[in-house]
């Protein structure tokens, strides 16, 4: 059972309604929230929605604007030369350090490139952007598009918050680093990156992409916990939403259900077994 409650209320002001609602953009930028979701993606797009800013809605604006509901996707970023720029930033700082490291045999330390092809992740398709990024005080100077980006700041690896100036021109925005790639959260949007030197991109491109097992077949357990009851037989017809099994975990009854019509193929556990996450319990025709 999941509930919803209020744990933090953003106030802001300003001498009128569009200044409040820049005040209050940037202002969301910088509210980190970790651990548990939170309605910040669906409150910058609101700041940014043509009848939202005008004050022209009422009670049914949600139902009217996001009928099939929000989703952090249906934001579009208006200055994704911005975020381009910035994960190069963060990249190469993080390499920066890394090839600064003492003890290195002298006469083959490690150089550091400013060629940088940043890939921009996404499900229908990667963005493959190649940039220049020079170190400069206080920063670094980012070329992209034949475009040139002046980054300033006093960012620090490993801080969530990156404030700092784009060409003059004052920003915050969030960073998270998962391993080899970045996310970066801006104005409700949320890009996931990864940055490589050139060459490294051009030998990634000659890889074949790893195929996805079809698991469509199986019934797999979501969670550690008691198999309490497998509810079909071998040669079963099942109908969506029929009952195939019972996990007790944490004191607590989880029924798993078909999420389609199929056929009982094989049973690969027992009720009374202890299951591991993704453990096969069932096989279909």
């Amino acid at each position: 059972m999941f509930y919803d409650s209020m744990i933090a209320k953003l106030i802001v002001h300003a001498k009128d309604r569009n200044s409040a609602i820049e005040r209050m953009r940037d202002a969301l930028n910088g509210f980190v929230i970790r651990g548990i979701s939170s309605n910040i993606p669906f409150q910058a797009a609101l700041m940014q929605h043509k009848r939202f800013q005008s004050g022209n809605f009422n009670t049914g604006f949600i139902a009217e604007e996001y009928p099939t509901g929000f989703d952090a996707s249906m934001v579009p970023h208006d200055d994704p030369a911005l975020l381009v720029s910035v994960a190069a930033y963060v990249y190469r700082a993080f390499t920066d350090r890394s090839a600064s490291i003492t003890g290195q045999l002298q006469g083959h330390e490690r150089l550091v490139s400013d060629k940088w092809m940043v890939v921009r992740l996404n499900p229908e398709g990667n963005e493959h952007h190649p940039v220049t990024a020079s170190l400069v005080a206080g920063g670094y100077d980012i070329e992209y598009m034949g475009k040139h980006y002046e980054l300033r700041s006093s960012w620090k690896l490993g801080e969530s918050l990156f404030v700092g100036t784009c060409n003059g021109q004052e920003f915050t925005l969030q960073v998270e680093r998962h391993k080899t790639r970045y996310s970066l959260f801006h104005w409700g949007t949320r890009a996931d990156f990864m940055v490589m030197s050139a060459r490294a991109a051009e030998l990634l491109a000659l890889m074949p992409e790893k195929q996805a097992p079809d698991l469509s077949k199986f019934l797999m357990s979501p969670m550690p916990g008691l198999l309490r009851e497998v509810a079909v037989k071998v040669g079963q017809e099942v109908k969506a939403g029929e009952k195939l099994a019972v996990i007790e975990a944490m004191k607590m009854e989880n029924i798993l259900k078909a999420d389609q019509d199929c056929k009982v193929k094989k049973i690969s556990a027992a009720a009374g077994e202890s299951l591991t996450v993704d453990q096969i319990i069932i096989e279909f025709e």
